[in-house]
């Protein structure tokens, strides 16, 4: 009798506490589709066979649908692979997906803690604040004073980096990429901190290559991000990581930073991006100097993304002759020949901008990963804090539900049959919400007057074997040749 009453009571807890879990638990979960991961590893195995994980999740998505889990290593991801869903993280929810992968290799890129930078933090007030000060500068409007600068800027570099490339051999096959970097760096300094360095500088040069190292790193994955237990493997990459980002940082604080500090009038305006963020250091008690700091490196390596994106337009340029020769057209009917081009012709050129349009569509480049920062949902979906989301960006860019003939580069697919830019809503090259790439309009700016300037002086061919990741807007730092021919209409 006493064992029958002890079951019944254990039978009636079970019930009651049944029956309280089905009244919590919203009416709208339900379990989240994916393949069973394997131990240790998770479903990482499923991403080998890919030269991208974006093309993996690709081919899952045919599978699972439009959102499924995975689990990588022993980290709960969920991907999304539709707009209407995307959305619904980076806008509709974006608060409760504010939250960034927490990669060893982001922490020692950023000084031991990857919050220093604000492409990698987690959201937060401080990084509102750090935004908001970097907007005016960052993202410049079409009529406004700033505009001008980034104009100047960029037309002044124009002539000190033709000056380079006539240096090269020419007619033969050469690396042109770090002279495209070096050019981008000194807009971005020059701009920024009122401060350029010679192409000769070998200090410069070192910095801009690292900073490409960088770049490269960050649009790479490594097993070690979700199976930490591999880290004294990739002790020695780490340090490298680390000396990368300790050379940048030095040469920043030694030949940029110092002379700010000791020319700075507090009472005046601030004279760049670099004054502003120091007054801003003295003026509010929340901001820290490594903030300021890390804040400027940041968007100083802003340059990097312009001169692979630029690498990347000439890949695509050299294997389609015809896009060469449209550009050339449109950019000596709008110059003559008697000058170099600035942002205001981009208006006369729809066409090059519509190329470098379309080489971001083709690169697919992924959207930084983001973490629930709450228990929270998609589309119905529960998703618990800590989740990391990925956003197919590439299924975006290359399905054939999206794009007429994805595979092939066709620019003119972002023209209108008026002949103006159009770009689809479901585009987000630069990610969208409050977490888009705050310099998307530096980046689009720079990038239009250097491809247009190359192709306005020079044919190009290949000068070597080109190969670009799918899935990827970086190059490699050794990437492939060019062979630069003289058009002969260089401007007076």
């Amino acid at each position: 009798m006493i064992v029958f009453v002890v079951l019944c009571l254990i039978v009636l807890v079970l019930f009651f506490n049944l029956s309280a879990t089905k009244r919590r638990k919203p009416k709208s979960a339900k379990p989240i589709p994916g393949p069973d991961p394997w131990p240790i590893i998770g479903s990482l195995h499923l991403l080998g066979k890919y030269e991208t994980p974006f093309e993996a999740f690709t081919v899952l998505s045919k599978i699972y649908g439009d959102i499924f889990s995975i689990t990588m290593g022993s980290t709960p991801c969920v991907v999304v692979n539709n707009f209407n869903l995307i959305k619904e993280v980076l806008i509709a929810k974006g608060g409760d997906f504010g939250g960034r992968p927490d990669f060893m290799r982001f922490h020692k890129l950023f000084g031991g803690d990857r919050n220093n930078s604000l492409a990698l933090c987690d959201w937060s007030v401080l990084q509102k604040t750090r935004r908001s000060i970097a907007r005016t500068y960052c993202s410049p409007r079409f009529t406004s004073l700033q505009y001008d600068a980034v104009n100047l800027v960029g037309t002044n570099e124009l002539t000190v980096f033709m000056t380079e490339l006539q240096k090269l051999p020419l007619n033969e096959p050469t690396d042109i990429k770090p002279v495209i970097l070096a050019a981008c760096a000194n807009m971005f300094m020059q701009y920024m901190c009122s401060t350029s360095f010679p192409y000769d500088d070998t200090d410069f040069m070192k910095v801009v290559r690292y900073f490409d190292e960088i770049f490269w790193e960050i649009n790479q994955g490594y097993a070690v991000d979700f199976l930490p237990w591999l880290l004294p493997m990739y002790n020695k990459h780490m340090n490298k990581l680390s000396h990368w980002a300790g050379e940048i940082r030095e040469f920043i604080l030694a030949r940029i930073v110092q002379d700010h500090v000791n020319t700075l009038d507090y009472q005046s305006p601030p004279r760049d991006f670099t004054d502003a963020l120091l007054i801003h250091l003295q003026e509010d008690p929340n901001m820290e100097w490594n903030h300021i700091i890390f804040e400027l490196e940041d968007f100083i390596g802003g340059h990097s993304a312009i001169g692979n994106l630029v690498m990347m337009a000439l890949a695509s340029v050299v294997r389609y002759p015809e896009v060469a020769k449209r550009i050339q057209e449109e950019v000596d009917d709008v110059t003559r020949g008697q000058r170099y081009v600035n942002l205001f012709d981009k208006a006369a050129m729809p066409y090059t901008e519509a190329v470098l349009w379309e080489t971001l569509r083709k690169a697919s480049s992924p959207i930084v990963p983001h973490v629930a920062s709450t228990d929270t949902e998609i589309e119905g979906f529960p998703i618990k804090k800590g989740t990391m989301v990925f956003l197919n960006n590439y299924e975006l860019n290359l399905s054939a539900e999206h794009w007429d003939e994805p595979d092939k580069f066709k620019p003119e697919r972002f023209l209108s049959p008026a002949g103006n830019v159009v770009k689809p809503a479901h585009f987000i090259p630069f990610s969208t919400g409050k977490r888009t790439c705050i310099g998307q309009r530096l980046v689009q700016c720079f990038s239009f007057i250097l491809l247009s300037t190359l192709l306005q002086n020079y044919n190009i061919s290949p000068g070597s074997e080109i190969h670009i990741k799918p899935g990827c807007v970086a190059v490699t730092p050794d990437c492939f040749k060019l062979i630069l021919k003289p058009r002969n209409t260089e401007p007076n």
